[in-house]
Order: C-alpha cells, then sequence, then structure tokens
C-alpha cells in the first residue's frame, strides 16, 4: 500500500540579529537594531539563503523581540525591518516571540523554549529531525537541541557561554550554509 501522507521537508532555522543581521555590540553583548536605519545584512546571506533554498530547505527566521514586550521598541519597528529582510532574502517565514522574559513571561515560544521552531514545522510540515538550528547565543543552540534539531553556533566572542555543545561551529552563516549542505541527505 503507497504512503499517501505529505513528505515533510527540512528546514533551516535562522537567529535573526548576528546571524541575518548585524547585531549591535555594546559591552560584549549583542542588541537588535531598533530601527530601519541600523538593519543591516550580514555580508554573505544572501548567498548562503540562496545555497540553502536550492539545496532544498525551507528558511524559517526565529528571533525573540522581547523588548517590545518591555515596552522599550515599538512592534511596528519590527515589522518594518522584517518586511524589509523578506524582500531582500528568501526567507519563507518569520516567527517572533515578542514576551519579555526575565521572568515576566512564561511562554512557550520564547527561546531557549522551542515553540516557534514547533509551530512553524507543524503549519509548514517541517522534518524537525532532518532541519538545522543557526543561532550565535546559547538560546539558539538551547533551542534547537529541544526541538530535535542539528545545530550550528557562530560565535562572535559575546561575553556569554554556551548552556550546551552545538553540533558545529561556524564563522557566519556562509560557514554554516557549507556544514549544512554537505551533512544533511535531501
Amino acid at each position: 500500500m503507497p504512503d499517501n501522507s505529505p513528505k515533510l521537508v527540512p528546514a533551516v532555522f535562522l537567529d535573526r540579529d548576528g546571524v541575518v543581521n548585524r547585531a549591535l555590540e555594546r559591552d560584549g553583548k549583542p542588541y537588535p537594531p531598533t530601527s530601519l536605519s541600523e538593519f543591516e545584512i550580514l555580508p554573505g546571506v544572501p548567498e548562503a539563503c540562496a545555497r540553502l533554498k536550492q539545496a532544498g530547505f525551507l528558511l524559517v527566521v526565529a528571533t525573540n523581540q522581547p523588548d517590545v514586550g518591555r515596552g522599550t521598541l515599538k512592534q511596528e519597528a519590527v515589522e518594518a525591518i522584517h518586511a524589509q529582510m523578506l524582500r531582500l532574502l528568501p526567507i519563507d517565514r518569520v516567527e517572533v516571540c515578542y514576551h519579555p522574559g526575565g521572568g515576566q513571561s512564561d511562554c512557550d515560544c520564547r527561546k531557549p523554549k522551542p515553540g516557534m521552531l514547533r509551530r512553524a514545522a507543524r503549519e509548514l510540515g517541517l522534518d524537525l529531525a532532518q532541519s538545522w538550528m543557526v543561532g550565535d547565543r546559547w538560546r539558539d543552540v538551547d533551542c534547537g537541541r529541544a526541538a530535535g534539531c542539528r545545530t550550528i553556533f557562530i560565535d562572535h566572542g559575546y561575553d556569554e557561554p554556551l548552556r550546551q555543545s552545538p553540533d558545529f561551529r561556524a564563522a557566519s552563516l556562509l560557514d554554516a550554509a557549507t556544514i549544512i549542505i554537505e551533512k544533511t541527505r535531501i
């Protein structure tokens, strides 16, 4: 009897700040851009996204934006940044957690919890076991692991230790794309 169930597809989940765009760094800590004028896509990102799409991956940005929940950044500014990102890159979906974190919210979507990845997987028919999470902070690595994805850590030397070891380390998203394509059979 043939298997008529839909075939799940692999995805690459991308943290936004520090992976797709330049994070603003202050005192060894990364911060998101607060306006479209501060939003700058990192070198190699368009090529990396194109290579991953050509290899058969869906691309999903999964980003915590707690400043909105804390009232220090307008949601409209984040949405304008995402609209620009979607115009410039072949991203299939953007998942955002606007909750403030820091003990002020108990949601299932704020990384390191895997809610954003699981929601995208349900709605897009993604195979989490064949998917990857690429990030530059411990929350990204822990989120990918919790969702059952392989993980790649882009090390910018932030003053923030990892809590779990990633599967791989890369210098950029372009390096990560090479690893993902070499290590995945679609």
